[in-house]
């Protein structure tokens, strides 16, 4: 997933807009199965306003999976708040489907996303891009499997917060650290409830990206007990080096991992074949080799 174009499928179904990029209203008789449908404002009409026509054209109390889209700069997370009655089938949202042209990802404001998950107590799915809070009210959900945060800098507070939540049944969370000058301060220390494993028993993937301090986390991760339980783990998007590459080989064996990504990275040829030689048995994503200069920098900034 990356901040260059609108998503095409969310949480197993395609994506169908509301409005359309031609300005038309679909109604569900015009989409020929299962959708998740996409509401965005249209440079006309103002998001509350598409967002509550939406509401009345479907039928939102069988809505299972809904995306956001450019929203106006209006608080997103309080109109869906105070929709909730209106959805109570909702499982799978993402809050803040922006591509980059659209606007920076430090420039989308999102606020506290307790409220969501408060509102919406059946949600499996939360992806939130944007800086986001927690406003010091950790939360518990049994329902809650996945968790994407896409940040341009996510603030250490977001994940202290996050680690004090009750969330026995998230399967797969992706954190976007981002960097400093948009509040990224997450620490390897911020980290170290989820890298000791007594947080979030039932996680089977962890992403940590989009990091500029990639390296450390790479070492701090190559020793953490949540790796020999992990199937698939990201450290893509971010500064990794051959220094950070040598630490995740040298510490416990990631062989019984499924997948590794690490595209979007700083390694040279020879770590790049020594990192393919040693998971014979993982599909390891190497994508996106950059050339190692003075400044390595992230994927998503600005």
């Amino acid at each position: 997933m990356t901040v260059n174009e609108h998503l095409s499928h969310f949480a197993g179904l395609p994506v169908t807009d509301f409005p359309d990029e031609d300005g038309r209203r679909p109604r569900p008789a015009d989409v020929p199965g299962p959708t998740a449908w996409r509401v965005q404002y249209d440079w006309q009409t103002p998001f509350p306003e598409i967002l509550h026509e939406f509401l009345d054209t479907v039928d939102a109390a069988r809505l299972t999976h809904l995306v956001t889209g450019w929203d106006d700069s209006c608080d997103t997370i309080e109109l869906l708040v105070d929709a909730a009655d209106r959805l109570p089938a909702l499982r799978h949202l993402f809050v803040g489907d922006i591509a980059y042209w659209e606007s920076e990802i430090s420039w989308i404001g999102r606020g506290d996303i307790t409220r969501l998950v408060e509102a919406f107590p059946r949600l499996e799915t939360l992806e939130v891009r944007g800086n986001c809070d927690m406003q010091g009210r950790p939360f518990a959900s049994e329902a809650l499997r996945r968790l994407r945060l896409e940040t341009g800098g996510l603030p250490g507070r977001v994940v202290r917060n996050l680690c004090a939540c009750d969330l026995p049944n998230l399967e797969h969370l992706d954190l976007w650290l981002g960097v400093d000058d948009y509040g990224g301060d997450t620490t390897v220390a911020d980290l170290a409830p989820i890298l000791s494993g007594e947080r979030f028993p039932s996680l089977r993937h962890l992403g940590l990206e989009d990091a500029p301090r990639a390296d450390e986390i790479a070492a701090a991760v190559a020793d953490a007990p949540i790796a020999a339980r992990l199937e698939s783990l990201s450290l893509a998007l971010g500064t990794l080096t051959d220094e950070g590459a040598e630490a995740l080989l040298s510490g416990q064996p990631l062989t019984r991992l499924r997948r590794l990504d690490l595209h979007h990275h700083f390694l040279s040829d020879a770590m790049m074949e020594r990192v393919r030689q040693a998971l014979p048995g993982v599909e390891v994503n190497l994508d996106e080799q950059k050339e190692l200069d003075d400044c390595p920098y992230v994927a998503v900034s600005e």
